[in-house]
């Protein structure tokens, strides 16, 4: 297992923790931003941090995964990881029309528990739309993981959650900034348009 202060040390060591006033995949803003895609971009930290997550999820139902599924972008690296790190296979569900569904010829059989891996959750709903995808495709998602939970506790993804770390940041409506953040550009470092 990774401490919380190694893990950050991770994300730090990859320039991944950001600071200044970032606009959310989901809308919201924050001081603080996590490009988990910079600290995956190397493979070996990909694979420790992978390997961290997996000892996360508790035995008994690491034992029952026999599949991770991810929603595309984001999760896709870390799932591909996570999935190596408990020797199963790795998919991925994406929005080729606005809703997550299962492509490529990936296919889940009737009942296949399933580990639904996320790079980061913030507020949970694209996390709760993989997991209505993998269950329309056949799959019952037995527990979800991410790299990193910042909804400040708040996530309810209607199955366990097994985050690596959980970091609360503040996040804020656009209309309700504090001033220190209204005063600062916004940008958007993730791949998906704001909502």
């Amino acid at each position: 297992m990774m401490t919380r202060d190694e893990v950050l040390d991770e994300f730090r060591a990859a320039q991944a923790l950001l600071e200044g006033h970032f606009i959310l995949s989901s809308g919201l803003r924050s001081p603080r931003y996590l490009q988990c895609a910079r600290v995956l971009m190397n493979p070996a930290r990909a694979a420790r941090l992978a390997q961290a997550v997996a000892a996360g999820i508790p035995a008994d139902l690491r034992e029952r995964i026999t599949a991770v599924v991810s929603p595309a972008m984001g999760g896709v690296i870390a799932g591909q990881e996570v999935a190596r790190a408990l020797n199963v296979d790795a998919m991925f569900v994406e929005r080729p029309t606005g809703s997550f569904e299962l492509r490529r010829g990936f296919r889940l059989a009737p009942g296949q528990q399933v580990l639904m891996m996320e790079d980061v959750v913030t507020t949970g709903l694209s996390s709760r739309e993989a997991i209505a995808a993998i269950a329309q495709a056949g799959g019952e998602v037995i527990a979800a993981a991410s790299l990193v939970d910042r909804s400040n506790g708040t996530a309810d993804l209607g199955v366990p959650f097994y985050p690596l770390i959980r970091l609360d940041v503040p996040s804020y409506e656009p209309e309700s900034l504090p001033p220190e953040l209204a005063a600062i550009p916004a940008i958007k470092p993730g791949s998906r348009a704001a909502a």
